[in-house]
């Protein structure tokens, strides 16, 4: 009856037990030992690159070992389930894309886990952009052209993307209805198969990642129409966005970012945040990123998981209407 009465006090006083003070505690130690970063896709591919960029400063500013463990499979669904499954302890991290994060949880009727309820965000880690390339001959010249063409000639023209259900084939399904367009779905085992495809004219268009299609861009092998972001590209200062070309609001991002397990203690969630941002800003790793065609892009776990969200949202209803669905 005593300890009932002085559990039912300190819980009105709002005196902290042992048992609330765990998740602080934690947070004070963290991390004394190794941390591990999910990476959910082969190594050497584009994600992988990016991942060992960003942690590559991590051990100096954390004071531990961060070692990355490739976990490939089901489009990224493999090392998510992973994490997913570990503790929500900091120590098992994943480094997600787009596909894994976004695209693969919304396209996918039977899935383990919701994305929304079994991860918090940590940090945005990169991003960059999809570019409209088409064939050289192809007649169109711009989006307009392109746009004007395929109405005047609907289902007759083809689409490329790197598998169904894919950010490529969602990217394109976005253009399609914000430019009501019929043109039709060919999809191919990968990005360089797609791109491939539209070199030897056997589909009329892709929607590459920057970074893959920027080198064919400037050897002529393909022609670009427009970018997928907001703003103009560096890389590609004259070619004029999907916005400026009378798509309105067409704006599609491919990014990276951190997530882990959804109970992780928001202050080690912190200490996780602000590592990536240092390790983001030093000169070495966005000098990298630009290399590859990405840039850094720090921001606060909060900002991550509304902007995760606001991508959910977005590609549920582009995925709602145009009835693509993995089973």
């Amino acid at each position: 009856m005593h300890r009932a009465l002085i559990a039912a006090a300190i819980a009105m006083l709002g005196i902290a037990t042992p048992f609330s003070l765990a998740g602080p505690a934690l947070a004070q130690s963290y991390p004394d030992r190794l941390i591990r970063m999910i990476v959910p896709f082969p190594p050497g591919g584009p994600v992988d690159t990016i991942a060992r960029i960003v942690t590559q400063g991590l051990p100096q500013i954390l004071g531990q070992t961060v070692i990355i463990e490739n976990r490939a499979g089901a489009s990224g669904s493999i090392g998510a389930k992973a994490v997913a499954a570990s503790p929500a302890d900091g120590y098992t991290l994943l480094f997600g894309n787009i596909s894994s994060l976004v695209v693969t949880p919304v396209v996918t009727n039977n899935r383990d886990f919701d994305p929304d309820k079994t991860f918090t965000a940590v940090a945005k880690t990169s991003q960059n952009y999809e570019v409209l390339v088409v064939h050289p001959d192809f007649p169109a010249k711009s989006v307009r052209e392109l746009v004007a063409y395929a109405k005047a000639n609907p289902g007759k023209l083809n689409f490329g993307s790197a598998g169904v259900g894919n950010a490529t084939h969602l990217a394109a399904e976005l253009f399609k209805q914000r430019t009501g367009v019929d043109i039709v779905h060919v999809p191919y085992k990968g990005a360089f198969e797609a791109v491939t495809g539209v070199m030897a004219g056997q589909v009329q268009m892709f929607f590459g990642d920057i970074g893959g299609v920027l080198p064919l861009i400037r050897e002529g092998r393909v022609r670009a129409l427009a970018l997928s972001s907001e703003t103009r590209s560096a890389d590609l200062p004259t070619l004029p966005t999907m916005i400026e070309s009378g798509v309105p609001g067409y704006v599609v991002l491919t990014y990276t970012g951190v997530v882990a397990p959804a109970a992780t203690p928001p202050d080690i969630v912190q200490k996780l945040n602000t590592a990536l941002n240092t390790s983001l800003q030093t000169p070495e790793a966005a000098a990298a990123l630009r290399r590859i065609g990405a840039e850094s892009a720090p921001a606060s776990a909060q900002d991550f998981a509304a902007f995760l969200s606001a991508e959910r949202d977005k590609w549920r209803e582009v995925v709602r209407h145009s009835g693509i669905k993995i089973e």
